[in-house]
């Protein structure tokens, strides 16, 4: 079948093209508390194809793409191509260049069976400590083996073969008559034992704590500290201001070796790519366009050192060596977990959404679940209000611990503190 999608993108008048081939193998398993309620394997495939055509005078590059079934004809992946490239005709972006084959290591996974991944994870949730109280109420698991392949006009063929795994859990606490539900998605490559039973038994402390909270207080002037996965958002900010789309467009203001910050009173932030990061489900040798993946410090101590992204962007800021950046890590903390927990601080831990925003590094989230530190030692469950700022008033004063926690494919500190944000309490009528 790979064969007529190459003759037919070959004969169809276009000036370049790509394929995308994924095939993925999963076994599924729907929980009730600890009962299995359905499972079902799954054994799918997609092709998507993109195509390239310049305009007749050369000064523009359009693309279409679509995504193509395995079992379409001769006849219908014919007219499919010919729309593709008369929708590409359409479209006016400055010229560029696809990737070109490039010598690179391969990244080597070791694949396990689905059996003894589903059968890792069974085990894992039957393992967590529960109550009559606090106690999961369903729970649904996804383990899948991936092989992708990359095909272009320019010669690239590569193909890659992947784990990658996904629970989904709700968790349950109570209290007389009142009840509360939090929810978690987790990926990951392979089910990582410790790391899934130590973050649900967390979430079960958080459930009960939830059922006992006060209005979040009117307060002014206190530290925000950040603990769960809401804090990927706050260095997804700083990962979007490294890629060349935002600096193309003139979002990102970030410059190869200028400081993101003047005057940085707090900890100077170091993100790395990286290609092998334990646990996850994004360990490739090339991105989705071709492009080899590579170890390299994106920010050091605060200062861009490299810019990434895709190929069109990146070709238009003349980058030679980008790529799209899968695994990422993030150090620069200067104390310890301890350190940071002290004082008066409201440290959030759920959220009913929080956002930060890529391209105005605006912050908002509506608290679900926080614990209020008065400063002398005790901590208050609370809940209500809201918390705002902007990531350019605290890139001076962000702390960020020594000790760092993982969440899929990315590792930042296990907790931040943002010393700048404005917290809108509960008024007590």
């Amino acid at each position: 079948m790979m064969d007529l999608f190459i003759e037919l993108l070959k004969a169809s008048g276009a000036d370049a093209w790509e394929i995308i081939d994924t095939k993925t193998e999963g076994w599924e398993f729907y929980f009730i508390r600890h009962k299995l309620d359905q499972n079902r394997a799954k054994d799918v495939e997609h092709i998507t194809l993109k195509v390239y055509k310049k305009s007749p005078d050369g000064n523009f590059l359009g693309t279409a793409s679509a995504e193509v079934s395995p079992t379409e004809t001769r006849e219908g992946l014919e007219k499919i191509i010919e729309n593709l490239v008369y929708q590409a005709s359409l479209v006016k972006n400055k010229p560029y260049t696809l990737n070109p084959p490039v010598r690179t290591e391969p990244v080597s996974i070791t694949l396990r069976s689905l059996k003894e991944e589903a059968a890792d994870f069974i085990r894992t949730m039957n393992s967590i400590s529960e109550t009559e109280t606090e106690y999961l109420n369903s729970y649904e698991i996804f383990v899948n083996q991936t092989e992708r392949r990359l095909i272009n006009s320019e010669g690239i063929d590569v193909t890659e073969h992947y784990p990658s795994s996904m629970l989904d859990v709700v968790v349950n606490a109570r209290n007389g008559e009142h009840e509360i539900e939090l929810y978690r998605l987790y990926e990951m490559g392979s089910c990582d034992t410790g790391k899934v039973k130590e973050d649900i038994e967390e979430l079960l402390k958080f459930g009960k704590d939830r059922l006992v909270t006060k209005p979040t207080p009117v307060i002014s002037d206190i530290p925000v500290l950040f603990s769960t996965d809401a804090a990927l958002s706050i260095y997804s900010y700083f990962l979007d201001n490294l890629n060349a789309a935002l600096l193309v467009r003139g979002i990102s203001s970030f410059k190869i070796g200028e400081k993101i910050a003047e005057n940085i009173e707090g900890d100077s932030l170091t993100i790395e790519s990286v290609r092998i990061l334990p646990g996850s489900p994004a360990c490739f040798t090339c991105d989705v366009e071709g492009a080899p993946i590579r170890d390299a410090v994106l920010l050091k101590e605060s200062v861009p050192m490299k810019f990434v992204g895709g190929r069109m962007f990146s070709q238009y800021l003349g980058l030679t060596d980008s790529f799209n950046v899968s695994n990422w890590k993030v150090s620069g903390g200067t104390r310890k977990v301890a350190e940071l927990r002290t004082g008066r601080f409201l440290e959030v831990v759920e959220f009913s959404d929080f956002q930060v925003d890529g391209m105005t590094g605006d912050i908002f989230g509506e608290i679900r679940l926080a614990y209020y530190h008065d400063g002398t030692g005790a901590a208050t469950p609370v809940s209500g209000g809201s918390i705002s700022g902007n990531m350019t008033e605290n890139l001076s004063c962000m702390y960020m611990s020594k000790e760092t926690r993982q969440y899929s494919n990315a590792v930042i500190p296990a907790v931040t503190r943002l010393d700048k944000l404005t917290v809108s309490g509960v008024e007590q009528g």
